[in-house]
């Protein structure tokens, strides 16, 4: 837990206690932020630095099996890896998709702390968990893949609810996993069954099944809410990518009816239409989609920001990964994971004079720009997906600097500009204070970790501090000091210590009887036995239970000071 340690004369940034940039002591003591330490203890002088809580990024993927596989498929990955090329030669450490303990120390050496996979099927979170007690520093936690799932699906469909919600808290439970995601509902089985089909509307029916996604949101929107989770429903909505699937958006988003969901990476899913034109060429509608979450407290969403430059698609959503392996060529990956979901991977490059790359990257400065409440539209690429987690620097300084924004729009594909409203945003430049709430007390907020994403007595010391500097992206690409649980990791920007970090995971109250039902199905079509299936203990050397509480829909926390 460290010493004792007081940070003296930094300008401090904690939305959450509405701390704006003022100058004061934060103290530490046994891995908590307290009121007051002993007059002998360490100090850190911060004058001319900024102090904010640890970062949170509540959507990456960073762990798993299909993370596993983007690395193998990438070997070549390494030699082009700048940062790593004169030390390490061996395959699967660097790139887009870094090995376990390159992710870690990477998340450190930008002041994150917390990060939460986006995407592990039940099969795989054995493997999630080996992979998270090798990822240094960070406190981690995954998203079980539940929005394909056949059993869940066959109680669903003979409307029994009780059970279904009692299942999906055993899977919670069992797998060791923070919150319940949707990928696609029902994709995957059009994938499987009807040759390269895919779900095109929330009313279409799923394969077999009598169930629709629009059935299927709703009833994971309703049980996510009954069992009090800490963060709701997280979904990837159907129709990722195409061309006007800002309808599907808002459709999904309406099935809440004032109850808690969260929209994943939703700059993929804000794309409009032309009438008379082709397909391939959309337009921005992130002005409707922020329009709608501004209005709608219930619903929280993460960006999803593209980054040109390469990148590597991961996704539970198969047919999604088939259609970029036809625009991308070359390697990819399309596999089945039994009765719970897909996995797809692409590399891929994003280049700013393509019209439709040019087009996510300005549709998700939109978002950004357009949002009126930072705590609910918050901080990610979806890493990979979007970009890697190490360009979060230079996104930050594209919503700070407008000079440099427009100087950046200089040089993508002008007609793609043309078909969103970046052009008139320019006047909008984020301040320290909102980077903030989208890279800390936002994320941490909606994932309701109360410890995290703040500087308030009692939290966890998770805290970053950078040096002060008008190029943004130079600022928060290297941090002076990291400090994790109160142990100074980062110190003048050198790595002087090590550390584990946790496993943030959740246990809802379930039915026992409830195995009665799952059981005969695991023996009938599983390839592992039910017996063998929960999680055992012994993978969490180091974890941290987050209770579920009374369902209460999410706002901006009373008290805290808005921008």
């Amino acid at each position: 837990m460290g010493s004792p340690l007081r940070i003296v004369n930094g300008r401090v940034y904690d939305p959450a206690n509405g701390v704006n940039g003022v100058v004061r002591d934060v103290c530490v003591r046994d891995g908590k932020i307290v009121d007051d330490v002993p007059p002998d203890a360490k100090r850190i002088d911060a004058t001319g630095l900024v102090v904010m809580p640890g970062g949170v990024d509540i959507h990456c993927h960073i762990a798993g099996p299909k993370v596993n596989l983007a690395r193998k498929v990438q070997p070549e990955t390494h030699r082009d890896d700048v940062q790593l090329r004169t030390r390490v030669t061996r395959s699967g450490t660097g790139g887009t998709v870094p090995s376990t303990f390159a992710t870690g120390y990477r998340y450190a050496t930008l002041g994150y702390t917390t990060a939460m996979e986006a995407a592990v099927p039940p099969l795989g979170a054995r493997h999630t968990l080996e992979e998270f007690h090798d990822t240094p520093v960070i406190d981690k936690g995954f998203f079980v893949l539940v929005g394909n799932n056949l059993l869940l699906y066959r109680l669903l469909q003979e409307g029994r609810l009780e059970e279904f919600r009692h299942a999906l808290a055993w899977w919670l439970t069992v797998t060791k996993a923070y919150a319940p995601k949707l990928v696609n509902p029902g994709g995957d089985e059009m994938w499987k069954g009807q040759r390269n089909a895919n779900i095109t509307a929330l009313d279409d029916k799923i394969g077999a099944f009598d169930l629709t996604p629009r059935r299927v949101i709703a009833a994971f929107i309703e049980a996510a809410n009954a069992l009090g989770l800490p963060h709701p429903v997280h979904i990837h909505c159907n129709n990722l990518g195409h061309t006007g699937n800002v309808e599907t958006t808002l459709e999904t988003m309406r099935l809440a009816e004032g109850r808690r969901a969260h929209m994943a990476h939703i700059q993929f899913h804000s794309y409009g239409a032309v009438a008379g034109k082709s397909r391939s060429n959309p337009t921005s509608r992130a002005r409707d989609i922020a329009e709608y979450v501004n209005t709608h407290p219930n619903i929280s969403a993460d960006v999803g920001a593209v980054m040109f430059g390469h990148s590597t698609s991961m996704t539970a959503d198969a047919p999604l990964a088939y259609m970029l392996y036809r625009i991308a060529g070359g390697k990819w990956v399309n596999a089945d994971t039994e009765n719970e979901s897909g996995c797809g991977i692409v590399p891929f490059t994003y280049q700013d004079q393509v019209y439709t790359n040019a087009l996510q990257w300005a549709i998700g400065l939109e978002l950004f720009l357009l949002s009126e409440d930072p705590w609910r539209m918050v901080f990610s690429t979806d890493h990979p997906n979007g970009g890697s987690f190490m360009t979060y620097p230079r996104l930050i300084r594209l919503l700070m600097d407008s000079e440099f924004r427009k100087q950046q729009m200089a040089q993508v594909n002008q007609k793609a500009l043309d078909h969103t409203s970046l052009r008139d945003l320019q006047g909008r430049e984020y301040s320290l204070y909102e980077i903030a709430i989208i890279t800390r007390a936002g994320p941490a907020r909606l994932l309701g970790l109360t410890a995290k994403g703040h500087l308030g007595v009692g939290a966890d010391a998770d805290i970053t501090l950078y040096e002060e500097d008008d190029d943004k992206e130079k600022m928060f690409a290297a941090p002076r000091y990291v400090i994790k649980d109160g142990e100074l990791i980062v110190e003048d920007h050198e790595f002087r210590d090590d550390h584990g970090g946790r496993v943030l995971h959740v246990a809802p109250a379930y039915d026992a009887k409830i195995e009665q039902v799952i059981e005969p199905f695991f023996e009938d079509y599983y390839t592992i036995r039910f017996a063998n299936y929960a999680v055992d203990d012994r993978y969490l050397s180091h974890h941290q239970v987050i209770p579920t509480a009374a369902p209460a829909a999410a706002a901006t926390p009373a008290g805290a000071a808005r921008p």
